[in-house]
């Protein structure tokens, strides 16, 4: 899915070492298959097809009485009990058999309204932020780029003392450039392109200072 090899990843890890030369600032770099499984869509959803198909009976009654009629066999005339049965039987099976179709993730992902789509992925990037360079460097300078594959999102998160210095409005010419390679299939050049034009902004508030050290890896995180 994220499709990258070993050149790929040296490419970005090259990227990150170039652009932490100029600047006292700390790039993290992280690519994941997907942010979050969606299991509660994929409920959602299920539960919506089996009280649409039971509002479906109680508007045309007499109509799922015959089909019941005929698929059963000619049972005649169900009595209230049996029908209820009947009824239930036919809406666990659309329940279930709406979990299993959306058991396929893509159809799963697409179904799933772009702003919670969005919300996951600031979510998980947010938690792998707090564990992995938020306070990680001594002056607080870590940033993450985050790349979702499946939402088809990124983020950009940094911490205090770059937050401090650069509106989160400037990170839009990382984020540019990362979808405009990643769009077409090349993701390690995408992110290659976003942390060269994040070292770029970095290096204007927070240009690297004698004896800096490198506190964060270096290398693609791959999730």
């Amino acid at each position: 899915m994220v499709g990258l090899d070993d050149a790929g990843r040296a490419l970005v890890s090259q990227a990150v070492s170039d652009a932490e030369g100029t600047t006292s600032g700390e790039i993290l770099t992280v690519v994941t298959e997907q942010s979050d499984p969606y299991h509660d869509a994929a409920i959602q959803y299920a539960v919506l097809v089996m009280f649409l198909a039971l509002a479906a009976f109680a508007s045309f009654p007499a109509l799922y009485e015959r089909l019941i009629g005929l698929v059963s066999g000619g049972w005649g005339d169900l009595d209230f009990r049996n029908l209820m049965i009947v009824i239930m039987i036919a809406l666990a099976l659309k329940y279930f058999g709406t979990r299993l179709i959306l058991a396929w993730m893509p159809l799963r992902i697409a179904l799933v309204p772009k702003s919670t789509k969005r919300r996951r992925v600031r979510r998980r990037a947010l938690e792998l932020f707090k564990v992995g360079a938020e306070a990680r460097t001594t002056g607080r300078t870590g940033i993450l780029i985050y790349l979702s594959m499946r939402e088809h999102m990124a983020e950009i998160i940094a911490d205090e003392a770059i937050h401090a210095k650069v509106p989160e409005e400037r990170w839009g010419d990382a984020m540019v450039a990362l979808v405009a390679e990643v769009r077409h299939g090349r993701v390690a050049e995408g992110m290659a392109a976003a942390v060269t034009q994040v070292g770029s902004i970095l290096r204007e508030g927070l240009p690297r200072l004698d004896g800096d050290v490198n506190e964060l890896p270096d290398r693609l995180i791959e999730l």
